[in-house]
């Protein structure tokens, strides 16, 4: 009876073939049927018998099936290199081959890259680009017009992104040695991937093949080269190849020229500047926003108000849309000079034409007031610009630190500062000096002291702006000895004093009547080729007025005159209060007039040593 009822149980039960005894076609279309009808349900249980007994053959039968949907054909393929866990068959590279060249037809490149991209970063699936193509071949691919070419041409592009140059180069040979075409737009990313990691003489070798085995070369595919010379301060061989090219009918663009005319800049080669306008000119070639940007800039670091306003009414006679980025530029040349009424016009202008000031305009601005000491309005942009959504950076923090302290708020600095931390903005070498130099001009020596101190014991290098506000301290209290061997310790840091170091240690030394050791150290920065400024000759002169060597300090003030350096009020006042001392009224009134006709406003000093100086004459 019992066994009656087994066969009957038998009888009712579908009998279910063993999957290993399945033929590897059979086995493939049952997977691709249950893809077609069902998806990857039936396989996400971890005991699907379908799973257990996959081959390469098998998958590879799979996934070339031209009745599975190219999606369902990649939802397995995902499927079975996501789920290594309970699935045995990892897809290898005839597999990978297979959904790449069911994408080609497709048209579906950028997911065909995708495919190819796990290829370039497998090391068990990588294979030279011979063995490959030999594996293309064999499968059939190859029948199929421009896979071969197409295949290559996209592993190319793959390898630059994923770094792996070598590969990449090995690629481009083999499709030379074959005369595959190589599109020029991957060469443009294989250039700018070697540039952004910094290979420029593997960039440079590359574009020279290029030129060599006739692939296409574009304007962008140059610049981007030069670009990567000019970076690495190779200016001139930039400029040489850009003469090069041209005379092999690829002309530079106004991208190109911008590129070096922003090198020449950065190196202060103002000659190149020229020479690159003048080439310009005979191109043919006109200026654009960026251009007229760089231009502006350039003037305005070279002092030339005038040129900047010139460049920026010449920009838009000629329609050139000014953007953000010029008028930042206009602004800030302008906030350097202490012209903000000019700046906040431009900034009007700007608005009223739509467009959207950006962190740096409001950068520029705050700057220009805080430099005024007009911290009111400072406040009242930092207000403005977070309520338009824009972060306060370090620099503009920075900016108001010092602006506080340059008006003495010492306080408010400390407020900021506090700001800025909880902001999550460390403290920053810049930030530590502002407020030690302002702690310093509050005659709070020790505290700046302290300051600087801080900073060297959280692990952060003095600069040499950090080591001249110490100096600074110990020139006013006398110590020479310590002022010297901080003067020496800059040096051994690999650091080199700057001219205001200098000038620190000469007013220091001026002031206790140690003109010989003045004198020496502004010698040395001839020798430094470091020019001694006004504020260098003003020290000394006023040294040697303190100590009544008349006839020195004029000789000082004479030579400044020769020099052409702007006099300004502390050069007049301590000549005038030195003359004025030794009774020399007539001479003392007459570069008070000339003072006075060159703008510049005296002080009661000034006014005190004109009247003592008619009670001695």
């Amino acid at each position: 009876m019992a066994t009656q009822k087994l066969l009957q149980t038998f009888k009712k039960t579908p009998i279910t073939a063993s999957p290993t005894s399945l033929s590897n076609s059979e086995m493939a279309q049952k997977i691709a049927k249950t893809l077609i009808k069902a998806g990857l349900k039936p396989f996400e249980t971890t005991n699907s018998s379908l799973l257990s007994n996959l081959d390469s053959h098998i998958t590879n039968l799979v996934f070339s099936n031209p009745n599975v949907p190219l999606h369902s054909c990649l939802n397995f393929f995902n499927f079975l290199r996501k789920n290594q866990s309970f699935v045995s068959h990892k897809p290898d590279l005839q597999s990978h081959l297979s959904v790449v060249f069911r994408l080609f037809k497709a048209r579906r490149f950028a997911e065909m890259k995708r495919i190819l991209t796990y290829v370039a970063m497998d090391s068990d699936l990588r294979c030279p680009v011979a063995n490959l193509v030999s594996l293309v071949e064999e499968s059939g691919f190859n029948n199929e017009p421009n896979f071969v070419e197409k295949l290559c041409d996209m592993l190319f592009r793959v390898y630059a992104d994923c770094n792996l140059f070598e590969q990449g180069f090995r690629v481009f040979d083999y499709m030379v040695s074959y005369e595959l075409k190589i599109d020029d737009r991957s060469c443009i990313v294989f250039l700018l991937a070697l540039k952004r990691c910094d290979k420029m003489e593997a960039c440079l070798g590359l574009f020279k093949r290029m030129v060599e085995f006739n692939v296409e070369v574009t304007v962008y595919s140059l610049t981007i080269v030069i670009d990567g010379l000019c970076k690495r301060r190779r200016v001139k061989r930039a400029k040489d190849l850009m003469i090069e090219m041209a005379c092999k009918g690829i002309k530079p663009n106004v991208v190109t020229y911008n590129t070096l005319i922003n090198a020449y800049i950065k190196r202060m080669d103002f000659d190149g500047v020229n020479e690159m306008l003048r080439l310009m000119e005979v191109d043919k070639v006109a200026f654009n926003a960026a251009t007229y940007t760089l231009l502006i800039d350039w003037h305005g670091s070279s002092g030339k108000i005038n040129e900047v306003e010139r460049m920026f009414e010449e920009m838009c006679e000629k329609g050139i849309k000014a953007d953000i980025h010029v008028y930042t530029v206009v602004i800030n040349w302008n906030c350097k000079i202490g012209n903000t009424k000019r700046a906040f016009a431009l900034f009007d202008e700007l608005t009223e034409k739509g467009l959207v000031a950006n962190v740096h305009t409001y950068g520029a601005l705050i700057d220009g007031v805080c430099k005024a000491g007009e911290m009111e309005a400072a406040e009242i942009l930092v207000n403005e610009m977070q309520t338009r959504g824009l972060d306060v950076n370090q620099l503009i923090y920075n900016t108001l630190i010092d602006g506080y302290c340059k008006r003495g708020l010492i306080d408010e600095a400390f407020k900021v500062q506090v700001i800025m931390e909880k902001k999550g903005f460390e403290n920053d070498i810049y930030t530590l000096n502002t407020i030690a130099d302002g702690l310093r001009k509050l005659n709070q020596p020790e505290e700046a002291k302290r300051w600087l101190l801080t900073m060297i014991e959280n692990g952060m290098a003095p600069n040499v702006v950090s080591y001249t506000t110490l100096i600074d301290i110990y020139c006013k209290e006398g110590n020479f000895v310590e002022a010297k061997k901080l003067f020496q310790e800059i040096k051994k840091a690999g650091a080199e004093p700057n001219a205001v170091t200098y000038n620190v240690l000469i007013d220091g030394h001026s002031k206790k009547g140690r003109m010989k050791e003045a004198y020496e150290l502004r010698d040395e920065m001839r020798a430094k080729g470091i020019f001694p400024d006004i504020y260098t000759y003003t020290s000394l002169l006023h040294g040697e007025c303190i100590f009544g060597k008349l006839d020195d300090a004029v000789e000082l003030f004479n030579e400044v005159r020769q020099k052409g350096l702007p006099l300004n009020v502390v050069t007049y006042t301590a000549i005038i209060s030195g003359l004025s001392k030794e009774g020399r009224s007539e001479e003392a009134f007459k570069l008070y007039d000339e003072m006075t006709e060159a703008g510049l406003t005296p002080d009661d000093r000034v006014y005190t040593s004109l009247v003592s100086s008619l009670h001695k004459a």
